[in-house]
């Protein structure tokens, strides 16, 4: 069992390595490219919004087809668009391979937690994802590493993201793992997040504004303004280990007050360390402990406004509301990197900064209103989980049991 846990655990690890890399490179080639802003807002834009349909889309599939069938249908989607991308220049085509990159993406995540939800012992669950989002945040930070190694001209850098996740592909599809069943999920109506949780949605769509804004454009906005790559791939790398290392102490925090004032409180510190950065010279050692924070502040407002939205709704809805949560927050991240783009073509870096730090305080303030308006929850009914905010995990549901008291396998 821990053989099959560690191999899916390990295929996912080499996934987040090369997206964390493709998104980097991504960014850093469109510069190169000079479609203008708004294509390459677009582009930017498509993989998330591919991941908002693959969200939709992708558990059908697994019910269809089974887990290991759809990761293998999965992984060769996202080899398909990636190979396809260097052999034509454009714009148009470029978009169109992110979105099936991103429903392939999704739908990897979801066969893989779902698979270890199934297969994880009850009292090793918690265990079993703490590793998996541990490896996925090392994973990405490795994956800015690859920056330095690999020429952004050629298509080198595109065959080393399709090795990746082909070999992730023969990983998983090679395993002995039997694969599990799904569950059906509990519905959630329309509106009803929205009346219990609004912060959480609201926190979600400026989450993925920010973050989506940020992993998109910064590295461009560097290296059109001379920066090398080698001091691209160390800023991107600290913000990603900086988001890693507030993940505990913020979910400490957050399990033992009103998430709602962590959450206000997390959105004033971004935006304090967003008008810090703008201050401070720009010297790689005074920039890096500011890319660490701000790293860290943006990684952790998704995961405490999942958990707050979690605390408001039946324990039964667990799946159905992280799930819808991620919907919006694919609305946000591919709003990013179209308005971000628009922004920075007019008023450079500064402004989307800028930018971003005023949602940042509106979400702060909207959370503080909500605390005078409604009390907190009185206990809390699900404790913060960690969360890679560039591809948000679906909570897992506590595993339930057939009449017989055999586990019965639940959707991730």
């Amino acid at each position: 069992m821990l053989v099959q846990i560690g191999t899916l655990i390990a295929a996912t690890s080499l996934v987040q390595l090369a997206n964390g890399f493709f998104n980097t490179f991504l960014s850093l080639r469109l510069t190169l490219e000079d479609f203008g802003a708004a294509a390459t807002g677009i582009v930017l834009s498509a993989y998330f919004v591919g991941f908002t349909i693959g969200a939709v889309w992708s558990g059908s599939v697994i019910q269809r087809i089974g887990h290991i069938r759809a990761y293998t249908a999965f992984a060769g989607l996202v080899v398909i668009a990636t190979a396809l991308m260097p052999l034509w220049s454009s714009a148009l085509v470029w978009a169109a391979c992110r979105v099936v990159i991103g429903v392939g993406c999704v739908g990897l995540f979801v066969t893989t937690e779902s698979w270890l939800n199934a297969k994880a012992v009850p009292d090793q669950r918690g265990r079993v994802f703490s590793t998996y989002m541990v490896g996925t945040f090392l994973a990405l930070a490795i994956g800015q590493l690859a920056i330095v190694g690999l020429s952004i001209h050629s298509a080198g850098a595109f065959q080393v993201i399709i090795a990746l996740f082909a070999l992730a592909l023969v990983m998983v599809s090679t395993t002995r793992a039997e694969a599990p069943g799904l569950a059906p999920e509990a519905e959630l109506r329309y509106g009803e997040l929205t009346r219990q949780a609004p912060i959480s949605v609201i926190g979600c769509v400026v989450s993925g504004v920010i973050t989506s804004a940020f992993y998109a454009l910064v590295p461009a906005w560097m290296l059109s303004n001379g920066a090398p790559q080698q001091t691209i791939a160390l800023f991107m790398l600290v913000a990603v280990l900086g988001g890693l290392a507030l993940q505990v102490p913020v979910g400490r925090l957050s399990d033992r007050n009103d998430r709602r004032l962590v959450l206000a409180a997390l959105a004033v510190a971004y935006a304090a360390v967003v008008v810090l950065l703008l201050a401070m010279p720009r010297s790689l050692a005074a920039v890096l402990p500011v890319a660490a924070l701000l790293g860290g502040f943006m990684s952790t407002l998704y995961p405490v406004c999942v958990a707050h939205a979690l605390d408001r709704m039946p324990a039964d809805r667990v799946v159905a509301v992280s799930g819808r949560l991620i919907l919006v927050s694919g609305f946000g991240s591919a709003l990013g990197p179209l308005v971000g783009a628009w922004i920075m073509a007019h008023f450079d870096i500064d402004g989307l900064l800028y930018f971003m730090a005023a949602i940042a305080l509106m979400l702060a303030a909207v959370a503080g209103m909500r605390v005078r308006m409604r009390e907190a929850p009185p206990k809390v009914e699900r404790p913060f989980e960690v969360i890679d905010p560039l591809n948000p995990t679906i909570s897992q549901e506590p595993a339930a049991t057939e009449a017989d008291g055999t586990p019965r396998p639940a959707v991730a």
